[in-house]
């Protein structure tokens, strides 16, 4: 299956505690941070959710 590579960008100080919490659940500690994801339709949906936080860099195979 293939993955994503995606970066947190933007803080979550004025957001949702929903989103706070989808940006937690993709694994993220701290702003700025690189995790590589599988490219499942559920992770996607959590990125979408959080579109305007996170960048996807890549799909890593």
């Amino acid at each position: 299956m293939a993955h994503l590579k995606v970066k947190w960008v933007k803080s979550t100080i004025a957001c949702t505690d929903d989103q706070r919490n989808t940006v937690k659940s993709l694994g993220f500690k701290r702003l700025n941070e690189e995790r590589v994801v599988k490219n499942s339709p559920e992770i996607r949906g959590m990125v979408k959710k959080v579109m305007h936080l996170v960048k996807v860099l890549e799909d890593v195979r």
